[in-house]
């Protein structure tokens, strides 16, 4: 048996609290390294919102481990991205290497091709929900563990996945309210047209190289298309005579590039044309996306996505599977729905709350309360034996509709004492009668 021995520091600890760049929710909202924390029920709400949504969509869930190969992660998303070089928490057991996911699309990709999702037939919506983890300095927004839902959908190639895919997202934010959003488009091209660009993009970057930030600079020797994500003024100011993507683009992938923009006109989503937009990993080609709101200021990204038709040959498939997508983060849509006042969900309602006088009236207390949950009725009750007034004052803190008050006097007559805690008023009601009274 192996002792873990820990340091006396940390043996000695009287409390512990979570993880810097981590989180807890709670049933109320509360701060946590000065970020405000939305309650257990904001995030239900929301989660029900994607679920709805994605309903609509005929997608169906998928929950991958949180635990992946590291090689996945690294040939999925790039050996040269950020997140594979900085961001990731990686460790090793023996002779195998693992990684805590830091986005989920890789983790689907492998699943469809491992559980042979193929041969179900027809083309695979799939949907998720879950946690990542990335090793970056804490700030609002960005979280050490935050939490990701998206949409894949695997086995097409026609232009109206890539649509669909920005019209789900789109119906995410509309379905909780959010209406304040720019969506920018782009094309990558395909893995000849790209290469192109790249070299053209390197030829003009590379005679201002020195006035190039550190993180530019390494950009342009590592992968210089994300230079184009830079937020430096100066920089972009540099790259406003920039090459354009557009302008290398083959035949296929400039059609496709329209097909999208028609098919996104046809139902009434407006965007914009971004030359400069391209996404942080490898596998991304042709349609590139992002959704915006300006209610968050300048790390304003709701949610971004697009085609990544490579992702299935980096991870060993035998021959390109189309697939397309997008990522959003909660931790953002929450933040956006606060801006929006959107975040003020009333705290859920008990239907009874069984007030207790003594002991026998304890004991009835436990099998009445089991018998009207069978009847769907939502019951709670005291378990500290606390006096009459303490009692009533868990019922409003619970916010009970209905207060069931049973004594010796109840239990002699086979009729409780029901108050209506929105009216202020009270009846006895027979003890078998109280679950049909609780419902009308």
């Amino acid at each position: 048996m192996t002792i873990i021995r820990l340091p006396t520091e940390i043996r000695l600890m009287s409390s512990f609290k979570s993880i810097s760049g981590t989180f807890d929710i709670l049933p109320e909202g509360h701060t946590s390294g000065g970020d405000s924390i939305a309650p257990s029920r904001i995030w239900q709400h929301a989660e029900a919102a994607i679920r709805k949504v994605m309903g609509m969509y005929g997608a169906e869930e998928i929950r991958t481990p949180i635990l992946e190969p590291t090689e996945l992660i690294s040939r999925g998303i790039g050996q040269l991205t950020d997140i594979v070089s900085k961001e990731m928490f990686a460790f090793e057991r023996g002779d195998t290497h693992y990684v805590l996911r830091p986005e989920v699309t890789a983790p689907v990709m492998r699943a469809y091709q491992q559980h042979h999702l193929d041969q179900k037939g027809g083309v695979q919506r799939l949907f998720y929900i879950g946690p990542c983890f990335r090793a970056e300095r804490p700030q609002k927004g960005r979280y050490r563990q935050f939490h990701q839902f998206g949409l894949e959908i695997i086995g097409a190639t026609d232009a109206r996945a890539d649509a669909e895919t920005i019209a789900c997202a789109v119906d995410v934010y509309r379905e909780l309210g959010l209406n304040d959003f720019t969506i920018r488009l782009n094309s990558l091209g395909d893995s000849e047209s790209r290469p192109r660009y790249k070299e053209a993009l390197i030829a003009y970057i590379t005679p201002f190289a020195d006035q190039l930030s550190e993180v530019s600079r390494n950009r342009l020797e590592t992968n210089p298309m994300r230079i184009l994500d830079t937020k430096i003024e100066k920089e972009r100011e540099m790259l406003r005579g920039a090459p354009i993507l557009a302008d290398f683009l083959d035949d296929e992938s400039r059609q496709h590039h329209e097909e999208v923009k028609a098919h996104l006109t046809s139902i009434g989503l407006t965007f914009q044309d971004d030359p400069f937009l391209v996404r942080g990993l490898d596998y991304y080609s042709r349609t590139a996306f992002e959704i915006e709101s300006d209610s968050l200021g300048a790390q304003g990204s709701l949610a971004g996505g697009g085609r990544y038709d490579l992702l299935s040959l980096e991870l060993g498939a035998k021959q390109i599977i189309p697939a397309v997508g997008f990522a959003a983060g909660m931790e953002r849509l929450i933040m956006a729905l606060d801006a929006a006042n959107l975040i003020d969900i009333p705290s859920p309602r008990l239907d009874a709350f069984i007030v207790a006088l003594g002991d026998a009236a304890l004991s009835w207390t436990f099998p009445m309360a089991h018998s009207l949950r069978e009847n769907g009725i939502k019951v709670g009750y005291d378990l500290k034996g606390r006096s009459m007034k303490a009692q009533m004052r868990e019922a409003s803190r619970q916010n009970a509709k209905f207060v069931i008050i049973v004594g010796e006097d109840e239990l002699v007559a086979g009729a409780a004492q029901v108050k209506d805690m929105d009216q202020s008023s009270q009846r006895s009601v027979p003890f078998d009668q109280l679950a049909s009274q609780l419902t009308n």
